[in-house]
């Protein structure tokens, strides 16, 4: 084992004790989502305090993939069937996107004083990582859009099972699923194989997200055909929450005190701005959608695509209402930003 080898471990064990302290903390303090937030807050205040720290690699990614496979078999007959109801609602993530990038831009732009393709997609609400890919391409910082979009995520991914507490009477600590006991293991080893081939033969073809978007394809065919019945295990659910935990937190990992006030505190005062205009987007499709509010809310609410999934999960909501507008979102930011990036510079 090389050195670097060693100190990559080094950083990833770290980052699990963090992890660990972090969701013993928030388990004894009863609040609610205590394997998801709990890591995050632990990588946090060990990235604050100058821990050097790693995400999980490959692991992290593999537990990725059983949101997907929560999302596939969650996709029956019955649920296509109301999938034209959502035309109108859906009608609205395009006018979502620009309502948020464009005041978003003008903020990084002027008061965070980035450059304009940091400004850019540090204002689109896609997925991180592709933001990244896309930022760095057309000359951003990659540092300080991947510090903008965690603390992103962080921020409305902390606020909103706060807000579902006490609007809903959610209890967001119960277990997410039936136990491992009462699913027949053949079945279990399924879903894993279709996690598995779904995120390699994503990667293979190019398809965006495809840790979540391949399993969930290819589980949802599974569902159709009636070859699963149920969602993976409470107890792998756990399991990914946690990884995803540590994704998020580990992202401050090396974080300095210029970093801190500048790009941390733009992210701070971006989700503020992603708050006020998502929420005020929810109260008006309230007014013609006939999903639940508390569904409405959780597809309009532009955080992390995998952390709103186990938010949705938890909270009893409609996944495929859900994710599909959450879907919509980041499709329309991948196919839509780079082209209007081009147009603008130009």
């Amino acid at each position: 084992m090389t050195e670097t080898t060693r100190a990559l471990w080094r950083k990833r064990g770290t980052a699990l004790l963090a992890a660990v302290l972090g969701a013993a903390a928030f388990l004894l303090a009863g609040l609610p989502l205590p394997l998801l937030l709990g890591p995050m807050a632990g990588c946090l205040v060990f990235a604050l305090s100058g821990a050097r720290m790693a995400g999980m690699g490959v692991a992290g990614v593999f537990m990725r993939t059983f949101l997907g496979v929560a999302i596939g078999a969650s996709i029956t007959p019955e649920v296509l069937g109301q999938v034209p109801g959502m035309a109108a609602s859906l009608a609205v993530i395009p006018v979502l996107v620009v309502a948020t990038g464009l005041p978003g831009y003008v903020f990084f732009r002027r008061v965070a004083g980035f450059d304009p393709p940091t400004a850019f997609y540090s204002a689109m609400p896609g997925g991180l990582q592709d933001m990244l890919v896309f930022g760095e391409e057309a000359g951003g910082d990659p540092r300080a859009l991947s510090l903008v979009h965690a603390t992103r995520v962080l921020v409305i991914v902390t606020a909103a099972p706060f807000v579902l507490t006490l609007a809903y009477d959610l209890d967001l600590t119960r277990p997410p699923g039936e136990p491992a006991s009462a699913i027949p293991l053949w079945e279990i080893a399924v879903m894993t194989a279709a996690g598995v081939a779904g995120w390699k033969i994503g990667e293979r073809v190019g398809l965006f997200g495809a840790s979540i978007l391949g399993p969930l394809i290819l589980t949802a065919l599974l569902s159709l055909a009636g070859v699963i019945e149920h969602r993976p295990p409470a107890e792998i659910i756990w399991a990914a929450q946690f990884f995803i935990g540590i994704a998020v937190g580990a992202k401050y990992a090396g974080i300095t005190a210029r970093e801190l006030r500048r790009d941390v505190t733009a992210g701070l005062g971006y989700a503020v701005i992603l708050a006020l205009v998502s929420l005020t987007i929810v109260e008006i499709v309230l007014q013609f959608s006939p999903a639940e509010p508390l569904e409405v809310l959780l597809a309009f609410l532009p955080g992390g695509q995998a952390e709103m999934v186990i938010i949705a999960i938890l909270a009893g909501a409609d996944l495929a209402f859900v994710v599909t507008h959450h879907l919509l979102r980041i499709m329309v930011v991948i196919l839509l930003a780079p082209i209007v990036f081009g147009r603008f510079r130009r």
